[in-house]
């Protein structure tokens, strides 16, 4: 689920309810608030996210919400387990567990 996170906060900074949203979209994964809130609050202790200080505009979004964007940790973090699941990929089709068209 982090990963899901990273990913989703790899384009841009997000409120909780667009990386939910992002991630249901991506991957078919549904997340409870809960869930995300707590992940969330772990990535920001680790350093792989921080929270930002500006809110929109009141006419532009609701200036309640928390936005959050990757650190450059959560980015280099993001990289490496993507280049980790590649690897994955790759063995998956050596071994024929995995055919091109499965991708």
């Amino acid at each position: 689920m982090a990963f899901d996170i990273l990913l989703a906060l790899s384009d841009g900074e997000r409120h909780g309810y667009g990386i939910l949203r992002e991630v249901a979209l991506r991957g078919g994964k549904s997340l409870r608030a809960g869930t995300l809130y707590r992940a969330l609050s772990r990535l920001l202790g680790e350093g792989l996210l921080e929270e930002s200080e500006e809110r929109p505009a009141p006419d532009q979004g609701d200036e309640r919400r928390r936005y959050y964007s990757l650190t450059p940790l959560g980015r280099d973090v993001a990289r490496a387990e993507a280049g980790r699941l590649s690897g994955l990929v790759r063995e998956a089709l050596a071994k024929k567990v995995l055919r091109k068209a499965d991708l």
